[in-house]
């Protein structure tokens, strides 16, 4: 096999592009090896036949130097993810230098500060874990929720990769914490950092052959996408080995350098010294079951079955993302396109294909477009497809055809189809503290039972007996954990990042905010005519990185300034639309000056049962904003219905009581009471 250290250029490539930015270029072999797949581990004499493709130096040229990072000086220097951290581990400060903080999000965690004290800053640690398929043992629950008690701010938060946050660890404590989540079935390594990070799948835990392919397809593209250089566990546990198993052909896909993909002989044999130009994001899931908003992710995993239900390969997606920068045209959210079909047993040889192909030339000069999405963007899907085929060894067959999509939050009681029962349970902004903490405990702990994350901040607890069903519903409720049916429609859908206080990117609220927002979208329902059942998807991010995926609603608010938000529209419930930016600057205090209007038009000019999102995209964004700037208030029709209000403190008590129950506001309640009179009496029902 011939070798070279000399890199082609894409500059032809990017000439035809709309995206005009250079490209970095990582060290390689010229030519790429058609040889058979080895599926072992190549013995010793076998190693010199291929090349070591480092990127740890960049590329030179005879005239210039491709710029590096910051952050690609720290991976280089850092003996694999290990210094200067483990240096400063050892120090008395509560905070650590600029590298290791890049350093330690490898691990799982970020150094945070809270933005609102003033003078000295106050450091803690936020730690993320790492759950394929958002799988929680009953032993790892129970930790967490210890953690948080002890080390924490006293509550956990479900985030929308199907992992637990746990906010406010002190530096001092970090070792503690982390080493007492690895000794308990869990983990954190490659939780944040320029590397795969959590692999979503459904969390819904149906006992069918594709949903449980799913599942096990994104463990093992976790396993095989897994740091191996031990730099974690020499950290947190001492080096101490943690016995686990993986599967033998997880083993023989990360070992597999048929077709030049390795660096042989390296600690990391996928990653190498530099790992990744970012984050890099996988999904895997079923026909219709966008629980995990597939199109979002840098790889997104389809499993494709015969009539009988038989699973017999995969389709893939690629290129999807959602962060961006705002007015800076050049960065954008993106939805993932098709790349092909595999058959079943050659899953972890594409998805290594494909992360070797962005670890290769994905650019590491500038980390605003460092993502995938911004590679195939400027190459586009062929010239993609036909590098990522060099390091597959194969032609990737025809995408096959699939239903539509469908959103499926799995809340509510289920069948799990092995006799037993799974409740999905509605978190508000996945976060769990007081009395609904202390009671999910109890009951967990009770029943003994396992849990899974959802992609939509919730909680499912698994393998429920049918006799338990009453006591755990009823438990639950008294707690604030209520039956979907009691639960705003709005809601169940909607979506925030943590943002303010902790978030370092944060620009403006976020979690904090979106409870008040959307009750003040209900009120705008309530005032122009939409009925309480009907929805629309919310999400909020405190920055435009788009955490919470707000890209993807039918309206989604993206901090844009102290108090102000920029608007997105044109999403939809599917998940399958990507919206545009609506309005910029928006003041908190003038949301009801545009969403009134909006959500007026909607309603008057609709058709026939069309989500607002797509209202939105067939009506025009220029047609709504013309629209918003002469609005002067819904037409009000004179009442035909003589209805006595009771405003005494004894009945408003009473109705503010039951309405807390349902997890709705007495106005809420009296409204749909109100609804439910005025259909009773144009039905001929009223007395």
């Amino acid at each position: 096999m011939t070798t070279s250290f000399g890199a082609a250029t894409t500059s032809a490539a990017l000439k035809d592009s709309k995206l005009q930015i250079p490209t970095f270029h990582g060290l390689r072999s010229a030519a790429v090896s058609s040889l058979t797949r080895n599926v072992l581990p190549l013995p010793s004499s076998s190693r010199s036949l291929f090349v070591t493709r480092a990127v740890s130096t960049p590329v030179q040229s005879e005239t210039t130097t491709v710029k590096r990072s910051k952050v690609e000086i720290f991976k280089e220097q850092s003996n694999f993810i290990r210094y200067p951290l483990n240096e400063d581990m050892l120090t008395d400060a509560p905070n650590i230098s600029e590298a290791a903080t890049q350093l330690i999000k490898f691990h799982g965690s970020y150094q945070q500060y809270n933005r609102e004290e003033r003078g000295s800053r106050s450091y803690s640690f936020m730690i993320r874990t790492k759950n394929p398929c958002g799988k929680v043992s009953n032993q790892l629950y129970l930790t967490m929720d210890d953690l948080a008690d002890q080390f924490g701010i006293g509550t956990l938060r479900l985030t929308t990769r199907q992992t637990f946050q746990l906010h406010g660890v002190l530096k001092k404590d970090l070792k503690t914490v982390m080493g007492t989540i690895i000794r308990n079935m869990g983990s954190t390594l490659g939780a944040c950092g320029d590397l795969n990070r959590n692999v979503l799948a459904p969390a819904a835990p149906l006992v069918r052959k594709d949903y449980l392919l799913a599942q096990q397809t994104a463990e093992n593209i976790a396993a095989l996408l897994s740091p191996q250089s031990g730099f974690y566990y020499d950290i947190w546990v001492d080096g101490e080995k943690i016995l686990s198993s993986e599967p033998p052909e997880v083993v023989q896909a990360r070992n597999d350098n048929s077709h030049g993909t390795n660096f042989p002989d390296s600690p990391e044999p996928i990653y190498g010294t530099q790992f990744l130009p970012r984050k890099f994001k996988i999904a895997v899931t079923v026909p219709t079951d966008n629980s995990v908003d597939i199109l979002t992710n840098d790889i997104g995993v389809v499993v494709v079955t015969d009539e009988a239900g038989e699973p017999q390969g995969y389709n893939i997606y690629v290129g999807g993302g959602m962060g961006r920068t705002h007015r800076v045209e050049t960065t954008f959210p993106r939805l993932a396109e098709p790349l092909g079909y595999v058959p079943k047993e050659d899953i972890l040889y594409a998805v290594k294909a494909i992360v070797v192909t962005q670890r290769e030339n994905g650019r590491r000069d500038d980390r605003k477009y460092s993502r995938m999405k911004y590679l195939i963007s400027s190459w586009g899907i062929e010239k993609f497809r036909s590098v990522v085929e060099q390091y597959y060894g194969k032609k990737f067959e025809p995408f096959r055809v699939l239903p539509e999509w469908e959103f499926k939050s799995y809340l509510g009681w289920h069948e799990q189809g092995d006799g037993k029962l799974f409740y999905g349970l509605h978190v508000d902004n996945g976060r769990i503290g007081g009395k609904m903490k202390k009671t999910l405990r109890e009951v967990i702990e009770k029943y003994n039972l396992n849990v899974r994350i959802t992609p939509n901040q919730n909680i499912i607890l698994t393998d429920v007996r049918a006799s338990w069903k009453r006591p755990i519903t009823t438990t639950l409720a008294q707690a604030g954990l209520l039956q979907p049916r009691f639960v705003d429609p709005l809601n169940i859908t909607a979506m925030a990042c943590p943002a303010f206080p902790l978030c370092p990117l944060a620009i403006t609220e976020a979690e904090r905010g979106i409870p008040n927002i959307l009750k003040r979208i209900r009120a705008v329902f309530d005032k122009v005519g939409l009925r309480y059942s009907e929805s629309v998807v919310v999400r909020i991010t405190g920055c435009p990185n788009g955490c919470a995926r707000p890209y993807m609603a039918e309206l989604g608010l993206v901090g844009d300034g102290p108090n102000s938000y920029q608007i997105w529209l044109g999403g939809n419930n599917k998940q399958t639309s990507l919206a545009r930016s609506f309005m910029d600057k928006v003041k908190l205090h003038d949301l009801e000056n545009v969403l009134e209007p909006l959500f007026y038009y909607w309603k008057q000019r609709r058709q026939s049962k069309e989500s607002f999102g797509d209202f939105t995209n067939r009506m025009g964004f220029d047609r709504l904003k013309e629209h918003v700037e002469k609005w002067e208030g819904p037409v009000v029709a004179p009442s035909r219905h003589n209805l006595k209000l009771f405003t005494d403190k004894e009945t408003y008590d009473a109705m503010d009581g039951l309405a807390k129950l349902q997890n709705k506001s007495a106005h809420q309640l009296a409204m749909e009471i109100i609804r439910n009179y005025v259909a009773a009496n144009q039905n001929g029902k009223g007395e």
